[in-house]
């Protein structure tokens, strides 16, 4: 397989290297300043398992309290809207939902200090043939693995992570002034709200998820009897960047946006059932609704003074409220 090497955890791994896997399960909940390894190849394994079986319970009884078993942060809080949008659905669940499948994983895991840590899984899924990566976290020690970020990313997309001898990744802190990249993680989310509000700017290569989703945004906007409002801003939780070989970064975040449709006087915005499940307030008929959704991204930085600039790889979103005003 010519796929990237440095993705996988060595299988061969030194004495030294599995030492240092035998100890990370063994810090303190306060952490250590010694760079450990985030997981242990079996962890990680167990990990992606739990998240397999967790998202097939879910999805066949369409029971909103499954998804924080399994899942954290803005990735839970995508599932979760989307499980209720499908238990206002069909009450009773959906026991003819197709399993999910995750086969050939590999791990990219980072050496860390102190908390939360991060390690990457991917694998192909059965849904599409594609891999899917997804981002595992946990705060302390004897915590469960959980998934914050998913995304999907075809073959070219894929990066190679820079790896140090025994194979473990870097993890690019969120707001290090000395990142080394083209725009820091943690001012991501606010860069790509303020370039979807305002289209200005060149941080952000041209593609399907930003001038084409402006465009795309303008002439929905825009329709017989109808107007749609956005507003973008950056959300609260915490990007996961891994450096990559070019020295520049994948990284994963989250953005809101909200929009405001208004119909005209005389008509009613109508209500289905999958908007039932997240109404902030009664379902009531107007002509005016406000939505939030949630957006996760993966994108590809570049390094601080190489050319280019930050593509947008991925999208995946739910509307996670609607209110009737």
């Amino acid at each position: 397989m010519t796929r990237r090497s440095p993705f996988r955890v060595p299988v061969a791994l030194t004495a030294a290297s599995a030492a240092l896997l035998t100890l990370s399960g063994c810090m303190t909940v306060h952490g250590e300043r010694e760079l450990l390894p985030a997981v242990s190849k079996d962890e990680a394994a167990t990990a992606l398992q739990q998240f397999v079986d967790g998202f097939n319970t879910s999805n066949t009884k369409l029971d909103p309290k499954v998804n924080p078993t399994y899942e954290t942060d803005s990735l839970l809080a995508v599932d979760q809207a989307l499980t209720k949008a499908g238990q206002a659905i069909s009450p009773q669940g959906n026991p003819k939902f197709p399993p999910l499948k995750l086969t050939s994983p590999t791990f990219t895991v980072p050496k860390q200090a102190g908390w939360p840590k991060v390690f990457l899984a991917d694998a192909v899924s059965n849904r599409n043939n594609a891999r899917w990566f997804l981002v595992f976290t946990r705060d302390a020690v004897g915590a469960k693995w959980k998934a914050s970020y998913l995304s999907s990313l075809a073959d070219q997309e894929i990066p190679q992570f820079k790896t140090d001898r025994d194979g473990f990744a870097e993890v690019v802190p969120a707001d290090a002034e000395n990142s080394g990249l083209k725009i820091a993680p943690g001012k991501l989310g606010a860069a790509y709200a303020a370039y979807l509000n305002t289209g200005k700017g060149d941080t952000f290569a041209p593609g399907p998820h930003t001038d084409r989703w402006r465009a795309l945004r303008e002439r929905q906007g825009r329709q017989p009897g109808a107007r749609i409002q956005y507003e973008d801003q950056a959300s609260s939780y915490a990007p996961v960047a891994l450096r990559t070989k070019d020295g520049g970064a994948l990284v994963f975040f989250s953005t809101y946006y909200h929009q405001q449709k208004t119909v005209s006087a005389g008509s009613r915005i109508s209500i289905g059932p999958e908007l039932k499940g997240i109404m902030d307030g009664p379902a009531k008929p107007s002509s005016r609704m406000t939505f939030t959704t949630l957006s996760e991204q993966v994108v590809k930085v570049p390094a601080a003074g190489a050319a280019g600039q930050v593509g947008v790889l991925h999208r995946l979103e739910a509307k996670t409220s609607a209110k009737s005003l």
